[in-house]
């Protein structure tokens, strides 16, 4: 079997992300309605200018870890401002300190993230994380989930996961495109930017994936493009295309 090059995303491909960010916003929610109470502010008005705002901070500084409590506080600001409610610096420390709280959580695995990794791994192919965010949260979360023993330090994260970083990282690296995958959940910085460069992608969509990583596939894919429902399927996946 030929080796390939396999690179793995991390937040929602192998453990768990987005459903801690979820928790948090919930709680901002639930804050902003307390202090707002009587302005007729709802929750769907709340959370979807604090997604605009993020998601906005997102495209000027990248995967940084302020930005998301930041989007908190200009959330804030802008509902002072539309109900002319006066805003204070105690409570926006308040949701500074409420929107740094999504970093604390205990990172989780998917199931069978260690099984499958492994299978990879002994069958002979080279696993490369592939990450986007701050690299000291990300390499928490690498120690955290004991993925070195995969992945060692064949580690590449940035602030900004694009198709240029992509291409960068496979000119660096040398990777033979014929035999490399780009395996994650977001149709946005995993799978696109994998087809453009002429890799193989596998797409393990989240239900209720957060909007910034929902896209159109609108690349003819060079290689093999798969769409599956659990990361566990990736070996056998993988192994079947490469015996075609």
């Amino acid at each position: 079997m030929r080796e390939q090059t396999i690179l793995f995303d991390l937040d929602d491909t192998l453990a768990h992300c987005n459903k801690y960010f979820d928790i948090v916003i919930e709680q901002f929610t639930d804050v902003m309605k307390t202090w707002y109470a009587g302005h007729r502010l709802t929750e769907q008005d709340i959370r979807h200018k604090q997604q605009e705002i993020d998601l906005a901070g997102i495209h000027i500084h990248g995967f940084k870890p302020e930005r998301f409590p930041q989007s908190f506080v200009e959330t804030y600001q802008w509902f002072a401002e539309r109900f002319n409610r006066p805003t204070s610096e105690g409570e926006e420390a308040f949701l500074t300190d409420l929107g740094n709280t999504v970093y604390a959580y205990t990172v989780e695995p998917f199931p069978q993230m260690n099984e499958t990794l492994l299978r990879l791994q002994e069958e002979g192919h080279r696993l490369y994380l592939y990450t986007g965010g701050d690299a000291g949260i990300q390499m928490k979360k690498v120690k955290d989930l004991g993925l070195t023993q995969y992945f060692d330090d064949r580690i590449f994260i940035t602030v900004h996961k694009s198709r240029e970083f992509m291409e960068t990282i496979m000119a660096e690296q040398r990777f033979d495109r014929e035999h490399t995958w780009m395996i994650g959940n977001s149709v946005k910085t995993d799978v696109l930017p994998a087809l453009h460069a002429g890799i193989h992608a596998i797409h393990i969509p989240v239900p209720g994936d957060w909007v910034y990583n929902t896209g159109t596939v609108d690349v003819q894919p060079k290689g093999a493009f798969y769409r599956l429902n659990e990361l566990q399927e990736v070996p056998d996946t993988i192994q079947t295309y490469i015996r075609k």
